[in-house]
């Protein structure tokens, strides 16, 4: 995994740090933090849950982009290396994972989990707050599996409010967050500020690929992102 923060959009993290909307987050959209490689994923049956329809629809605590817990630079500069996210488990839908750590690609997006061992595991975006810091987590993961199978968030969208995530750090603390609600968003209408917007205390969102698979797609064919809202219990 590349970091983007060393070559020339490093400026865009720079004014996020200034209240600015991270370029990343603009390009996040097409990729929705879990997008899936359309290679091989055609045959797919059956397709991965969505939240009911009534999901749909905005979800308070949105407000302008929260400010970076790295600098331009790309390495994290306010957090305990303790307290970084080591591992996820969300019983409800039968997810244990150890958390990789994604960054910025050259063209300003989020990066994904890379084919290879840790394809199939989440993964925290080390540009939000770390678990149980003030501000919105973000943490990632594939819809399908590098084995044309389910992957780690494929059943994301059966998640339902009151629903537990936890979090455990490097350093064994565990942080619990219970689910707000479940959304399913087109990615071109995309609402960055809902999903990346400050809030007044540790929360978290899950993210990944759903809805209908369109092969047409320039990137992944899934044209709709699942957005888990979670906020520290």
């Amino acid at each position: 995994m590349t970091d983007a923060g060393r070559d020339k959009h490093e400026t865009p993290v720079a004014q996020r740090r200034n209240g600015g909307i991270l370029s990343v987050i603009a390009a996040f959209l097409l990729v929705g933090g879990g997008a899936a490689v359309a290679t091989g994923l055609l045959d797919q049956t059956p397709p991965p849950p969505a939240p009911p329809a009534s999901a749909a629809g905005p979800v308070s605590g949105a407000g302008t982009a929260p400010a970076p817990s790295t600098d331009p630079s790309g390495s994290t500069s306010t957090a305990d290396p303790g307290s970084r996210p080591s591992s996820i488990r969300i019983p409800a839908i039968g997810v244990t994972s150890d958390l990789t750590v994604v960054g910025l690609k050259k063209d300003g997006s989020l990066q994904v989990p890379k084919p290879g061992p840790d394809y199939d595991k989440a993964a925290w975006f080390k540009g939000s707050p770390v678990p149980g810091a003030v501000g919105p987590s973000v943490i990632e993961g594939h819809v399908d599996g590098k084995a044309n199978g389910p992957s780690v968030f494929y059943r994301l969208g059966n998640l339902r409010p009151g629903n537990k995530v936890m979090v455990t750090r490097k350093d064994g603390s565990k942080v619990t967050f219970v689910v707000n609600a479940v959304r399913l968003y087109p990615k071109d209408e995309f609402p960055t500020l809902k999903v990346y917007g400050n809030t007044r205390g540790p929360e978290l969102r899950l993210i990944t690929c759903g809805g209908p698979f369109d092969s047409n797609r320039a990137e992944s064919g899934y044209t709709d992102n699942v957005v888990v809202f979670a906020s520290q219990a």
